[in-house]
């Protein structure tokens, strides 16, 4: 798998153009969810070019993140005659781009993607590294493979276009890069307003420690693994709520799951309590979270998780904050005390 290369662009019309320049494909489709295609459509493609793209559309949220809608669009493609000269354009945020990715290296056993992620979240995380897949039976990015994309294009301008939840949720994985890898970094963000932030340097600081990872470890068997940190109880917390009245955003429970795996770190001796507590009150000063039922059922889909081996749950623990361990075992009975904890501050 070869890194995908990842562009900061200005004027992303621009962008495209020189890159269609130097690659020839014979269909071009571009997905995208109802937002998207009001919102972002129209900055990368004039009124009078729609007939030079197919415009795949899907509903947009996680719920939607399924073999239903890949299904969908892999009739699309075959109806109008795409090939293994077909490029597809991701345009929108981490279920497009997971899922438009997965759609396209499956099609025809793989065609070329390339990402143009419209949230935070994708800018930082999920348009990053090559990971793709669908949820499967409620369970988080069950069925996948890893392709990274022929380009990303990053353009700060589309954040323009988010709610503050879901800049907020974005802002998760950027909190979750500098508790793995960069304390001075994590103390300087501590310190500032979410909306004074100078988003392409911060993006840029984000990208840059998931590439690096990325790079040693392609295909998760080591390092990389730290990247999961706040993820095994967070995937576990966003697949129990998926289906319930109040669903969570993936960086609103990855911000949970964070706090949980921190004190579990600090109950097995690794991660200082004053440390434990800063990392909780970032976040709880940025995400207003509410308290978490369902224990059960958290648990239990914690044993899905991708990471775990021989039916053991496996998470990432911190040691400090910038300083990050993976494959640490647990068992049910600290998950249920990281809850407790994480509601008791609230």
């Amino acid at each position: 798998m070869v890194p995908s290369k990842i562009l900061f662009v200005n004027n992303i019309k621009s962008a495209l153009a020189d890159f269609f320049s130097s690659n020839n494909y014979t269909k071009v489709g571009i997905l995208v969810d109802e937002n998207t295609e009001k919102l972002c459509l129209p900055s990368i493609i004039n009124n009078n070019e729609p007939n030079d793209f197919l415009i795949l559309k899907i509903k947009s949220g996680e719920k939607n993140k399924t073999i239903n809608s890949c299904i969908k669009i892999w009739g699309k493609l075959t109806n109008n005659k795409f090939d293994r000269n077909s490029l597809i354009i991701n345009l929108g945020g981490g279920v497009i781009t997971d899922m438009g990715g997965f759609i396209a290296a499956t099609y025809k056993r793989g065609i070329d993607f390339i990402n143009i992620p419209t949230t935070l979240l994708a800018q930082v995380d999920a348009s990053v590294g090559g990971k793709l897949g669908i949820d499967f039976n409620s369970y988080k990015n069950q069925i996948g493979v890893f392709k990274e994309s022929k380009f990303t294009f990053i353009d700060t301008k589309f954040l323009l276009t988010l709610s503050k939840r879901e800049l907020n949720s974005g802002y998760a994985e950027i909190i979750k890069h500098c508790l793995i890898k960069d304390k001075s970094k994590f103390n300087e963000i501590y310190n500032q307003k979410l909306d004074k932030n100078n988003w392409e340097n911060i993006i840029k600081h984000s990208v840059d420690i998931k590439s690096i990872i990325v790079k040693s470890d392609l295909k998760e068997n080591g390092l990389r693994k730290i990247l999961n940190f706040g993820h095994t109880i967070g995937h576990a917390i966003e697949s129990t709520y998926m289906n319930k009245e109040k669903n969570l955003l993936h960086g609103e429970a990855i911000a949970i799951g964070m706090i949980c795996e921190s004190y579990i770190s600090y109950k097995l001796k690794k991660l200082k309590f004053d440390e434990l507590k800063k990392i909780s009150n970032i976040i709880i000063k940025i995400f207003n979270p509410k308290k978490i039922n369902f224990f059960e059922e958290i648990i239990q889909k914690s044993y899905q998780d991708k990471k775990n081996i021989n039916n053991k749950i496996k998470i990432c623990v911190l040691n400090e904050i910038g300083k990050c361990k993976y494959d640490y075992e647990i068992n049910e009975n600290l998950i249920v005390k990281s809850l407790e904890y994480y509601n008791k501050i609230l």
